[in-house]
């Protein structure tokens, strides 16, 4: 009879995890680079990024009546890192979880932070995609060829609240299509 260590898994349930990463970060990045490049949202779309901020919110708000004008489907899209991701469901101390369970967990929030939105454009074609790595590549990348690309500026009052932040500005400079910049109601 085997020992109660108190623990609720068997080996054999332990057994995959420990193949699946060895224990550090490192395993999660080096995971995610072996993970294609990010494809360009749908050519007539509309991508949006979402960080989860209210600024955000209102930058989805923006694309998804403009996405409902236009019938155009809407790509919704959230940069993570290590640091930002939520903590997956099989997620415990001692045990770095996969790129894959990372990216699962921020998918998870990702859709419920945009729920309320999405279902007040019924009939929309919404795709949520969430991708680890620097925010503003990850947009630039997958709005490349689409509609429209936008994103919120973060103004903090004054002379600042003039400037663009740098994902925004990024984007304006390097993206391949039109970039609507939402500025926070003032």
């Amino acid at each position: 009879m085997a020992a109660d260590t108190g623990m609720n898994d068997s080996a054999a349930e332990r057994e995959p995890r420990a193949q699946a990463a060895t224990g550090d970060a490192a395993d999660v990045h080096a995971e995610a680079a072996a993970q294609p490049a990010q494809e360009p949202g749908p050519r007539a779309g509309i991508v949006v990024g979402h960080d989860g901020s209210a600024d955000a919110d209102r930058s989805l708000a923006v694309a998804l009546d403009l996405a409902a004008g236009l019938a155009a489907p809407v790509t919704i899209v959230r940069a993570w890192s290590i640091d930002t991701a939520p903590r997956p469901a099989n997620w415990e101390f001692g045990y770095v979880s996969s790129y894959s369970d990372y990216a699962d967990a921020v998918r998870s929030r990702l859709t419920a932070d945009t729920r309320a939105a999405v279902a007040a454009h019924p009939g929309l074609d919404v795709e949520y995609r969430v991708a680890l790595g620097a925010p503003a590549k990850t947009l630039i990348e997958v709005s490349r060829g689409s509609r429209m690309l936008v994103v919120g500026s973060r103004g903090r009052g004054g002379l600042a609240g003039m400037l663009l932040g740098s994902v925004s500005e990024q984007c304006v400079r390097h993206a391949e299509c039109p970039v609507l910049v939402v500025r926070p109601r003032a």
